[in-house]
């Protein structure tokens, strides 16, 4: 059954569209507000409970904490940046390849035409293992706003002249059909990957552009999400005003993509065009997220041929937070093209996740409402 988008406790303060990228503005609905007359109880005296403090984390030898995953990772590659790179989400480009080493994967709305088709980006921070992912395609506006939260590089091959302006700025980095062919049977624009060797040949000479540096740079905002720990991982399990979250149905008519909550892994399995997605690259495993982070997003089309860019600079906008079969509903914030997309409960904290890799999703306002948790 759907759950509505009204059960905040409070009402929102609905902003106008705030943006940078010149796109006009939307009304979000607002939440429908229950109140409820307080029950009159006795005082009683409660026993103050004092939490014991955790002991601080100690790095394994060699290890950091990835700002990606949370998880324990070697410290040689601590201050490169990742890669984003834009992988086809056609039926025809199944299978996919490489997409389980992805840290963050987003699933984007990459036309309003085509029953809304979707695009995945995929951040990998350990690019220099990747044996084959893709593969690769194009790009959009709202891919370039996103991988400048990570100080990411882009890799795609081409895409709308709506990019152009985008690019122009010195916080992007991109290569583009800089990649490797794969003779697979199909036709060319599906055959594109990156292979061993593809990234450190672009990193040595592709553009020659300041800001293409391997490692982070001055664009690099800091560390982008906040993880608990290991031994005190996030639980809604006990918290009455989370939503059971077995199941998440994204409103994308062309490959009716959903998460499915697997109880014994305590991870989403991805599915998309009627069956789970794996990853021909890492043996058919299939796809699994730990975290899933959905954003209520206007957004802005910019012709009839469906090529369009979300508002995702903007602030006080519904979504959820998705994590262990439980959802709790959240806001969210983005000030800048480089600034971190920040995610708050509903007391204004901002939330922590799970250690493990992130699904996020950018819902369409109008589709908002086709969303289904349950």
């Amino acid at each position: 059954m759907r759950k509505p988008i009204g059960l905040f406790a409070v009402a929102l303060a609905m902003a106008m569209v705030f943006t940078g990228c010149g796109s006009t503005a939307r009304t979000e609905p607002a939440p429908e507000v229950v109140e409820e007359a307080p029950e009159e109880v006795e005082e009683e005296e409660v026993e103050e409970v004092v939490e014991e403090e955790e002991a601080p984390e100690v790095a394994p030898e060699g290890m950091y904490k990835s700002e990606l995953t949370g998880e324990w990772i070697s410290e040689e590659i601590k201050d490169q940046r990742p890669i984003a790179a834009m992988v086809d989400n056609e039926i025809t480009a199944l299978p996919h390849f490489g997409v389980n080493q992805a840290d963050v994967v987003y699933e984007i709305m990459n036309s309003t035409k085509n029953g809304r088709i979707t695009r995945l980006m995929c951040l990998v921070k350990d690019w220099g293992k990747i044996e084959q992912l893709g593969s690769i395609r194009s790009v959009r506006p709202t891919n370039i706003l996103l991988a400048a939260e990570w100080n990411a590089v882009i890799c795609h091959d081409g895409g709308p002249f709506y990019i152009d302006a985008y690019f122009a700025n010195d916080y992007a980095a991109h290569f583009s059909g800089t990649f490797s062919r794969v003779n697979n049977g199909k036709s060319r624009e599906f055959t594109e990957y990156i292979l061993p060797g593809d990234l450190d040949k672009n990193f040595n000479n592709y553009a020659n552009k300041p800001g293409y540096s391997r490692e982070y740079n001055e664009y690099y905002p800091g560390e982008h999400y906040q993880f608990t720990t290991a031994n005190k991982p996030i639980d809604y399990s006990e918290d009455e005003t989370a939503l059971i979250a077995n199941e998440v149905r994204l409103p994308f008519e062309h490959n009716g993509s959903y998460l499915k909550y697997n109880e014994a892994e305590q991870v989403y399995e991805y599915y998309e065009y009627g069956s789970a997605h794996v990853d021909a690259g890492d043996n058919n495993k299939i796809t699994t997220f730990k975290n899933v982070l959905l954003q209520y997003c206007t957004f802005h089309q910019y012709d009839e041929n469906g090529y369009m860019i979300y508002n995702c600079i903007d602030s006080g906008k519904l979504g959820y937070y998705i994590t262990n079969g439980r959802a709790i509903h959240i806001t969210w914030r983005k000030t800048s093209d480089t600034d971190v997309t920040r995610y708050f409960d509903e007391a204004g904290n901002e939330i922590k996740l799970n250690i493990g890799k992130t699904y996020v999703s950018l819902i369409p306002d109008d589709n908002w409402g086709d969303l289904s948790i349950k």
